[in-house]
């Protein structure tokens, strides 16, 4: 029987159209069923997330090795037929050498698409200096463009995370990464329609993804006319899990009391939902 599953190339041909008009969801599951689920609820492309893929291997954000991201990557991959888009983190390398080699292993994986950030995980100095950022941005597409080409890159700017809360820093940053080659700008923490709206001014024509990772008065119709392009949800789905476990866990461990489980979803509907994904044999 022949294949009927998209291709690599067939997802990230798709993952490249959906970024040129309106205004998609790409949800971040932290494990393959984490990722069925998603897809079977018609979201149109998933995106790892490093820290909710942390905590699910006893680790921190950004205790992941190169390794264990990559074959994290290529099982999210395989198990679904919607294009990925890896949280790479900085490239799991310190030079602009180190991350045009994490970004060649990261494409043989399958991903339609990968986000390199500037933050470099040091509290003294958190963020890359711009002449180095842009530099690993651009090593980052020249690796890109030697396998090929088609897997999108999307530039990160960090600077509202590491607490330098300055929009125009993250837009100087921003149009940097865009010159140097990303298809697809990104910064995590901006939230109000004001300073979405300029983000959003300054790169375009491309694409800018907007992070929703806690709770927003912002409903996905008004993002849309914001300007935006897609919208991602970081960790959140991972911490709305482990927030559940957490407050069933602690009232058993606490107050002998199993409330905890009232709004847990039945292993029949799990089962039910599952069994078919095995296929014949």
């Amino acid at each position: 029987m022949a294949d009927t599953r998209p291709s690599i190339a067939d997802k990230r041909r798709a993952f490249r159209q959906l970024h040129e008009s309106g205004c998609f969801v790409i949800p971040n599951p932290w494990d393959v069923g984490s990722a069925l689920f998603l897809q079977s609820l018609g979201f149109k492309a998933l995106a790892t997330t490093s820290s909710g893929f942390a905590w699910s291997q006893g680790k921190p954000d950004g205790g992941i090795s190169r390794e264990t991201a990559l074959a994290h990557l290529h099982d999210i991959v395989a198990a679904t037929d919607l294009p990925v888009n890896a949280d790479f983190e900085s490239g799991f390398a310190l030079d602009a050498a180190g991350v045009a080699e994490s970004v060649r292993l990261a494409i043989e994986t399958g991903v339609a698409g990968l986000s390199i950030e500037d933050s470099t995980g040091d509290a003294a100095t958190p963020l890359y200096e711009l002449d180095a950022a842009v530099e690993r941005m651009r090593a980052a597409r020249k690796a890109i463009d030697k396998a090929g080409g088609d897997t999108l890159l999307v530039g990160r700017a960090e600077c509202f995370l590491v607490g330098r809360r300055d929009l125009d820093e993250t837009i100087r940053r921003l149009k940097a990464y865009a010159q140097a080659g990303a298809d697809c700008l990104y910064a995590p923490g901006i939230r109000t329609p004001d300073q979405i709206r300029a983000v959003v001014a300054a790169v375009a024509p491309k694409p800018f993804n907007l992070l929703v990772g806690s709770a927003s008065q912002l409903t996905l119709q008004e993002i849309s006319a914001l300007g935006v392009r897609r919208v991602s949800v970081g960790g959140a789905l991972a911490r709305s899990a482990w927030g559940g476990f957490m407050r069933a866990a602690r009232l058993i461990a606490e107050q002998g009391k199993f409330d905890g489980f009232a709004d847990a979803a039945s292993g029949q509907e799990l089962n039910s939902f599952f069994r078919p994904l095995l296929g014949p044999g």
